[in-house]
């Protein structure tokens, strides 16, 4: 599969790269199958294309996921594959800086155009836009790239387009749910950001687990904050959605400030999504007109100052593949608050506050909780730097490149 405009869910050793219990048994132990007869798996420099277009624009969800996984490969020393990175559309150029060493290839090609080619006739091979030859292409979503020849790696970074089809836009909507069952089971693995991820994967597309991969987000590598001594708000961060539970934060938000006129305001900052702009038409009635701000989608600079000016993260999400947020709030040593619900409990662990998302009153007192008890606040702002550094850019990177060796391993087991 290519590359959706409108796609962001959102939205990263051992057999995973952070301490957690597993889920549904051990997803695809890569580090316990050597590949090849040599002692060294990584002898042979694996020629690598990746989709990179989710990167173009807001880096947030998979273009995050993207962007850092082809930093930390390339940063792999004497393990770093042969990284060529590709990109097409009509107006929006590759300009990134890339790390030394990797290619790019930016065709000017209109993203649906191509994805629906892809997606339909599975044509043309990407090595009739890029110079190949290559071992592995991978897909940064549910749907393979074409390819004449090589592995093929896709990456389902949440089952949302499976569970709740109307939630999806345009191409997602038209293309994911009838397709991905098919290419899950082409594809030579799946790469998933959570053990969440991959049970549901494993469950609902009836895949079997050893063709699994657990790839987490890391860290973005922020300092722990300098004490804040009067925090200005409380924070979301992530796409402004019906998945997100934006009514029901903003009912619970309201509910605590008709007891506590003093709460501080509540921050969005995300894109809004283009089928949810009804669900921030209580922001000009009372009672949370003035007291909520939709900031938008933020840069990286905007982000941590608002990140660094709150008194806590909260994230009501109804489902999350991973919860990037959870991640980049628990680093700076920021309270976060998340629901018990998909992959955050398993990012969050014990550093967090984790509520019912479907219960307002819950969610409400929970709120409440972050905006009044201050040593809850300190445990919280103490143990979140510490499950950050559980995950690690460098350690996905590390079981990606051995995942791509057994696609290489599995792929030619099955060729003609």
């Amino acid at each position: 599969m290519a590359y959706s405009s409108d796609h962001d869910p959102g939205d990263g050793a051992g057999p995973l790269c952070y301490d957690a219990p597993q889920v549904g048994g051990d997803l695809f132990p890569v580090h316990e199958r050597p590949v090849g007869g040599g002692s060294d798996p990584f002898t042979n420099i694996v020629r690598i294309l990746i989709d990179y277009r989710p990167a173009l624009r807001h880096r947030t969800g998979v273009g995050l996921w993207v962007a850092r996984l082809v930093d930390a490969l390339a940063r792999l020393g004497s393990a770093r594959p042969d990284l060529t990175v590709f990109s097409s559309s009509w107006k929006d150029r590759l300009t990134t800086t890339l790390p030394p060493g990797v290619r790019r290839v930016d065709r000017r090609v209109p993203v649906q155009y191509l994805n629906w080619l892809w997606h339909r006739h599975e044509w043309p091979p990407v090595e009739l836009l890029a110079p190949g030859p290559f071992d592995v292409v991978h897909s940064p979503t549910p749907l393979m790239v074409p390819t004449r020849s090589a592995a093929r790696v896709v990456t389902i970074h949440d089952v949302d387009f499976l569970t709740h089809r109307e939630r999806g836009v345009r191409e997602i909507r038209r293309d994911y749910a009838r397709l991905a069952h098919a290419h899950a089971h082409r594809a030579d693995v799946v790469v998933v950001p959570s053990h969440y991820t991959g049970e549901q994967v494993a469950t609902r597309l009836d895949l079997s687990p050893e063709r699994i991969v657990v790839c987490p987000n890391g860290p973005p590598g922020w300092p722990k904050r300098a004490d804040t001594p009067r925090p200005k708000h409380l924070l979301f961060v992530g796409t402004v959605s019906a998945r997100k539970n934006i009514d029901r934060l903003l009912d619970a938000y309201a509910r605590l400030r008709a007891t506590q006129p003093q709460v501080p305001p509540l921050v969005l900052a995300g894109q809004l999504s283009p089928d949810d702009a009804a669900v921030l038409a209580p922001l000009d009635q009372p009672p949370l007109a003035g007291h909520v701000r939709h900031e938008g989608y933020v840069d990286d600079q905007r982000l941590r100052v608002l990140y660094e000016q709150a008194v806590g993260l909260i994230l009501p999400s109804l489902d999350e593949g991973f919860g990037i947020p959870a991640l980049e709030a628990m680093e700076l040593g920021v309270p976060v608050l998340a629901a018990r619900f998909g992959a955050l409990p398993e990012v969050v662990g014990e550093a967090g506050l984790l509520v019912d998302p479907l219960d307002v009153g819950a969610l409400a007192a929970a709120i409440g909780r972050l905006v009044t008890d201050d040593e809850l606040c300190r445990r919280l702002s103490a143990a979140g730097p510490v499950q950050a550094r559980q995950f690690s850019w460098r350690a996905s990177a590390d079981r990606l490149r051995a995942a791509y060796e057994v696609a290489i391993e599995r792929h030619r087991a099955i060729s003609p």
